[in-house]
């Protein structure tokens, strides 16, 4: 694993995590994972560390 970044919800409750893997100096895994029994997609992911609407 080479970087992790927590996911937030509105309250500031850790909901969630990215995790990025990398093999050979390449991407080699994204994985989302959720804090409860929520399911995130990346979608899901960008829009909590991106809130700008893009």
């Amino acid at each position: 694993m080479v970087a992790d970044m927590q996911l937030f919800g509105a309250r500031g409750e850790t909901v969630g995590e990215v995790l990025v893997f990398a093999e050979d100096g390449y991407l080699a895994w994204l994985e989302v994972c959720s804090g409860s029994e929520d399911t995130f997609t990346l979608t899901d992911a960008h829009r909590i560390l991106c809130p700008c609407g893009r």
